[in-house]
């Protein structure tokens, strides 16, 4: 019979085990199961008269080592339980082995953290039989070879429950020559694996689809030209330098600020201009013929300038505040005196345009 010490060397030798857990997942594991046992031919036997009751109860504990993932070998301790019946002498026989075993197991994976295993190995028997409740108490040892099946599932990576059934062959007391018996065991074993799982880092596969410098996580202007500089954002950098663009002039009639007819179709060219460019501005300069007085010419300018003003905001929707109207009276005479010519051509306004010119900065 398997005593104390005995018990306490196997689990002795379980302690290196515990201690070559590293910081990877090991090829060692330890385990434990528990059961029920049937053995056989109890009632077969010539020796039994009546069959008595089985106390069926089997466990083990094990540990292992992985050569790979689908083959290992396991050392463990097994308690078979026991079986009662009368014999032929009405004595009553309570037989029971245990003892420990070796054997070789593989694992096929068969899904998502399923797999089948299967193994086969023998088991150092001691066969004890405690008859008459132990007043002819005898036993015997030998081995029996056992062949096994399972179904196993993964709770985690170091965490396994397997669902067991193994048969053991040749439990005989050859020593007396009283007992020969086989074995079936139905189990659930939980086993542990030592370590801890390898995280497996995906590289991410950095993709620069416009080819600008900056990856497409980051690009928040795809298909920029290949040869345009661009900021961290992968937008394009623009330049921005002022320009300025006069719009040419308007003609008035003499002593009038009256804007006449003809002239709508240049305000409209310069409104439509000044909305394709927003950030735009425009002087309306008023200016006058060298005739009366320079005060009264500087504000007839000036009403001529407004005019022109007052038709882009109110008919055209260019914003008051990118229209600035100014009249210069005579200052700034296109033609010097007071001829007919030159006081046709110094009765005007004039529209200077201020504009912010944007272009790519190129590689």
């Amino acid at each position: 019979m398997m005593n104390n010490t005995l018990k306490a060397i196997l689990l002795t030798s379980m302690l290196p085990f515990a201690a070559n857990a590293a910081q990877e997942l090991t090829p060692w594991y330890v385990g434990g199961g528990l059961g029920v046992n049937n053995y056989q031919p109890n009632c077969d036997m010539k020796t039994m008269k009546s069959c008595g009751k089985d106390d069926p109860y089997a466990w083990d504990v094990f540990a292992g080592y992985l050569f790979n993932d689908y083959f290992g070998v396991e050392l463990g301790y097994r308690d078979l339980g026991r079986a009662e019946w009368i014999d032929y002498a009405n004595k009553m026989n309570d037989v029971g082995a245990k003892g420990l075993s070796l054997g070789v197991v593989g694992f096929w994976p068969i899904a998502d953290r399923w797999s089948l295993s299967a193994e086969a190995g023998a088991m150092n028997y001691t066969l004890s039989n405690n008859k008459e409740y132990g007043s002819e108490y005898y036993s015997d040892s030998g081995i029996a070879p056992y062949i096994g099946a399972g179904i196993g599932y993964n709770i985690t990576e170091n965490l396994k429950l397997q669902a067991k059934y193994r048969r053991y062959e040749n439990l005989d007391d050859d020593k007396w020559n009283t007992l020969a018996m086989e074995s079936n065991y139905w189990g659930l074993e939980l086993s542990y694996r030592f370590g801890t799982p390898a995280t497996v880092i995906v590289a991410a596969v950095v993709v620069d689809s416009d080819n600008d410098g900056v990856t497409d996580d980051m690009d928040q202007c795809p298909d920029t030209a290949a040869n345009h500089k661009v900021d961290a954002k992968g937008c394009t950098i623009y330049s921005e330098t002022t320009e300025q663009r006069d719009m040419g002039s308007i003609q008035f009639a003499n002593n009038s600020a009256v804007v006449e007819t003809e002239s709508f179709e240049r305000i409209e060219k310069l409104a439509t201009y000044m909305n394709k460019k927003p950030e735009s501005t425009v002087l309306i300069s008023g200016h006058a013929s060298d005739v009366g007085k320079a005060d009264y010419n500087m504000a007839l300018s000036d009403k001529r300038a407004k005019a022109v003003a007052k038709i882009l905001v109110e008919k055209y929707g260019i914003s008051q505040d990118r229209v600035e109207a100014k009249g210069f009276g005579i200052t700034q005479a296109v033609i010097q005196g007071n001829s007919a010519a030159a006081n046709k051509a110094n009765r005007r306004i004039e529209a200077h345009v201020t504009g912010v010119k944007r272009e790519a900065v190129i590689k």
